[in-house]
């Protein structure tokens, strides 16, 4: 629809921005070395050594390349293989809401017994942590909770989790025994607070399951280049799960990604600055037209609220401004 009405379109998440060309040249150049065929099935040893050092250089987290790490087909491969490989059928797991919308696929693919608790957004995305209590509380007469996923930077709230909550999730997972499976994507783009690594938490390394990629940091959603940080015995069953499902990630552009996540600190920061000035543009754009606006500390996206401008539902208010008001977008 945006398309047949000229109107620009917000409606997936994926960057604008072009790949860099250092990026570029080196996937080329891989492929004219011929690394065409298989890689190893858990990821070129180039990409996990070149991982190794990067969690190395921007956490202090010690990562081994053989045994800790599974290089997949974008970050919600890694997902799907992280949740088949420690659900088992009828498995109580812990989403927070709202929430990017394969986890609940997801969570039915695996078998999973999906239990939802809301971040509240007049309360500054927080989640209520007795409420979370209570849920596993009650869960342990069901079964128990087998494992969490958290998402941070949030995607679609934008709200980065602080050190404390992540460390009153811990405390959570170590209470209860379950496992935390954290979608880190948008890691680098953090407005507001810092990006902690929950595997780095006390009593955690072996309890989290860590995914992120390249797609959201380097511009190459297309790609499909995630990877997996967890123990080696977690490690193990996700690597059999991964390997049914694609055998394994694009040889050539693990060799790229390998040197990609070898960038200066520089690299890093200029996205940071470029995504900062898109979202300052668009949150005072939308606060100017009348949209009350949550502001996003992580990600790209922006929760708005729209009851104070029209009494139509979310559906039909966009397909209003694309047909009749695309204008509305290019003031």
């Amino acid at each position: 629809m945006a398309n047949r009405y000229d109107a620009i379109n917000l409606s997936q998440g994926f960057p604008d921005f072009s790949a860099p060309e250092f990026i570029k040249e080196a996937a080329c150049s891989a492929i004219r070395a011929d690394v065409n065929q298989y890689a190893v099935t858990w990821g070129s040893p180039s990409l996990r050594e070149a991982l190794r050092l990067y969690y190395q250089r921007f956490y202090d987290f010690e990562v081994d390349p053989e045994l800790e790490i599974t290089v997949c087909c974008g970050a919600t491969e890694s997902m799907i293989s992280a949740m088949l490989g420690v659900v088992d059928q009828g498995d109580n797991i812990i989403i927070f809401e709202p929430f990017y919308e394969n986890y609940g696929p997801d969570a039915i693919i695996s078998g999973a017994k999906p239990n939802f608790v809301s971040l509240d957004l007049e309360l500054e995305l927080a989640f209520d942590a007795f409420e979370l209590r209570t849920l596993l509380s009650n869960l342990e007469d069901r079964g128990g909770t087998r494992a969490m996923i958290l998402n941070t930077p949030h995607n679609p709230t934008g709200k980065v989790f602080s050190l404390q909550e992540l460390q009153c999730l811990a405390e959570l997972a170590q209470e209860f025994d379950f496992y935390i499976i954290t979608d880190e994507i948008y890691e680098h783009i953090i407005y507001k607070g810092q990006h902690h690594l929950m595997a780095s938490l006390e009593g955690m390394k072996n309890r989290t399951i860590t995914i992120s990629g390249l797609s959201k940091t380097f511009s190459v959603t297309g790609w499909r280049v995630g990877y997996i940080l967890a123990a080696p015995d977690i490690t193990e069953s996700i690597r059999k799960m991964h390997d049914f499902l694609t055998v394994g990630a694009p040889a050539p552009l693990q060799e790229a990604g390998a040197q990609a996540l070898q960038m200066p600190n520089s690299y890093f920061e200029n996205l940071l600055e470029d995504y900062t000035e898109r979202r300052n543009f668009l949150v005072a754009a939308l606060k100017r037209v009348g949209f009350r606006v949550w502001e996003p500390e992580g990600s790209y996206y922006i929760m708005s609220d729209i009851s104070s401008i029209t009494e139509m539902d979310d559906v039909s208010f966009v397909d209003w401004m694309i047909k009749k008001h695309w204008i509305f977008w290019k003031w």
